[in-house]
């Protein structure tokens, strides 16, 4: 059994341009600048700058929404790749290949509001996004009967 699961929060160093493989499946990648828990006294924060890659629908959502330096919430999977660049080195790369990618601010607006809700991405679960801003929790009563305290 194994276990691979990255999640990620940061912001887009760029805007995101969807590109297309010959089969004509979406793919769009971009840098993700993720701010470090930690900083040293009386220096900066320091980001580090994670490669994120993704696929068909999450692709499509991406390069029309998501623009450079809007905080987002990433999850996907780490992987790596090899290949040989123009001078002949070996070089390997690792990147998050993202499942799911969420809005992680309220949207911003010309106007001084920040009302209105963003486009939910199309293949996540409905009960898993909690970004569509709905309220559709209801109180469950208490019942002394419970058979655990």
């Amino acid at each position: 059994m194994s276990l691979n699961i990255a999640v990620l929060m940061g912001r887009p160093t760029t805007d995101i341009e969807l590109k297309h493989t010959p089969n004509d499946i979406s793919v769009c990648s971009f840098t993700l600048a993720v701010d470090r828990t930690y900083v040293k006294a009386g220096a900066d924060r320091e980001a580090d700058f994670i490669q994120i890659c993704c696929w068909r629908n999450t692709a499509d959502f991406c390069s029309k929404y998501v623009h450079k330096g809007q905080l987002v919430a990433v999850q996907g999977s780490i992987q790596t790749r090899s290949y040989t660049d123009k001078d002949g080195n070996k070089r390997k790369v690792f990147e998050i290949v993202a499942d799911n990618v969420h809005f992680a601010e309220p949207k911003r607006d010309n106007n001084t509001s920040s009302q209105g809700n963003y486009p939910v991405q199309q293949n996540s679960t409905p009960d898993a996004d909690y970004s569509t801003g709905n309220d559709d929790f209801e109180e469950i009563p208490t019942d002394d009967d419970l058979p655990f305290k």
